[in-house]
């Protein structure tokens, strides 16, 4: 049997190196294809390898030994060339060097046996999105040693989630929150490549939420839901197309947000591209030129319709060489706006203009609280790219006014 460790190379992606700094909550999530778990797994076998550790992996879930993560560190730690290092039995991996252990449990209806665990330093929640806020509470008081740590692991779900509310929305003190995707993988297989670009294609809203690791909007009240694409492609240069930029001002936290798009063909199979969307949060006015405006590279060419909320700005602007007016506003503009948009055949939008693809996402009307019922009301969130490209057609689109603009635009309504 071994006396010594050996010196240990660890094979970890970058973007996980948080893991080995000094925190009392460490947490990576996001969508699939990130290696999360293996890469959790090397960082605590390189940990235990090297001092000792009591390391317990939570989940809250867990009837058996098989739905926890044992098998998972069992074959990494095979991977790791440690084998001879570690005594794995069924229920439990030990340290033969230093001691190290690794206990499995679920936390759902077993708070006993949690609050019972002693001498954890380190707490491992796997698959964390489905822990209930009874669960946290009683394991967090649990993970009591001096420095111990928590560390969770998890694709988010739902927004309301006590998870996503704990750690993302409203984060505790002293945490290191990692949002990784499939594209911090170096070792990201061609395989599952090919599965997540034919989601990209054929379902956009279920590829934001599987793929790029947003929260899960399944609901007929998301106004664009079916309407757009998402894809990689260049703007055509002949003939070069009819730009439209249009540009809606922040306010105190929300972004300025700035975009460019073009139309193809005629009614009614008239589609519209969208390849820049460019988002500045809390911008000084004398950077919006730098920061904003010059990201996209035909903005001092090309008109540029804005909010015209903000005069002052548009002004200053106008001396900094940009061609920019206000957009026309009238009652049930944003209506009117919104059915233009959704009378597009098809709406094309670059895959690079991630915020504005979040927006498009969760643009929604609001539901009546006890029927459900969609009504004609636009919650008024998640729509400052939106708005940008509304005010780049200006001129275009047709004033109809509030109650003309309900007519053929909200689906049906539902429970």
């Amino acid at each position: 049997m071994p006396a010594t460790a050996p010196k240990l190379r660890i094979e970890i992606a970058p973007k996980f190196s948080f893991l080995f700094r000094p925190a009392r909550y460490k947490v990576a999530w996001g969508g699939r294809g990130g290696a999360k778990s293996v890469s959790i797994a090397r960082a605590l076998i390189a940990k235990a390898h090297t001092r000792r550790e009591r390391i317990g992996c939570f989940r809250e879930f867990q009837s058996s030994i098989a739905d926890s993560v044992h098998r998972l560190l069992k074959d990494q730690i095979r991977k790791m060339g440690l084998a001879e290092y570690f005594h794995v039995t069924e229920k439990s991996i030990r340290s033969v060097i230093t001691g190290s252990e690794f206990l499995f449990k679920g936390l759902h209806h077993n708070v006993d046996e949690i609050k019972s665990t002693e001498g954890i330093t380190i707490a491992w929640v796997e698959e964390a999105q489905l822990v209930s806020k009874d669960s946290w509470q009683v394991l967090v008081p649990t993970i009591r040693e001096e420095g111990s740590e928590i560390w969770a692991s998890f694709n988010p779900v739902e927004e309301d989630d006590p998870t996503y509310q704990k750690f993302i929305v409203n984060p505790p003190p002293d945490a290191i929150v990692v949002k990784v995707g499939w594209q911090d993988n170096p070792w990201f297989p061609s395989t599952l490549d090919v599965e997540r670009r034919y989601m990209l294609e054929t379902d956009p809203d279920a590829y934001q939420h599987v793929w790029e690791g947003s929260c899960r909007v399944l609901s007929d009240s998301v106004i664009f839901r079916g309407k757009y694409v998402i894809e990689a492609f260049e703007a055509p240069t002949d003939p070069v197309p009819r730009f439209f930029h249009g540009l809606d001002f922040g306010f105190a936290n929300d972004p300025n947000a700035f975009s460019r798009c073009w139309t193809t063909g005629k009614p009614p199979r008239e589609e519209l591209w969208i390849d820049y969307a460019v988002f500045g949060w809390k911008v000084e006015i004398d950077d919006l030129p730098k920061k904003v405006l010059d990201e996209i590279p035909t903005s001092r060419a090309w008109p540029i319709k804005a909010d015209n909320a903000r005069p002052e700005t548009i002004s200053y602007l106008s001396r900094q060489g940009f061609s920019i007016s206000p957009a026309e506003k009238w009652p049930g503009c944003v209506e009117d706006r919104i059915a233009h948009l959704k009378g597009f055949y098809k709406i094309h939008v670059h895959e690079r203009c991630k915020h504005l693809l979040e927006e498009l996402r969760l643009y929604s009307y609001k539901r009546d609280r006890v029927t459900g019922e969609i009504l004609p009301i636009i919650i008024d969130k998640h729509n400052h790219g939106i708005d940008s490209i509304g005010y780049a057609l200006d001129g275009y689109i047709r004033r109809r006014g509030a109650s003309a603009a309900w007519l053929g635009l909200l689906p049906q309504s539902g429970h």
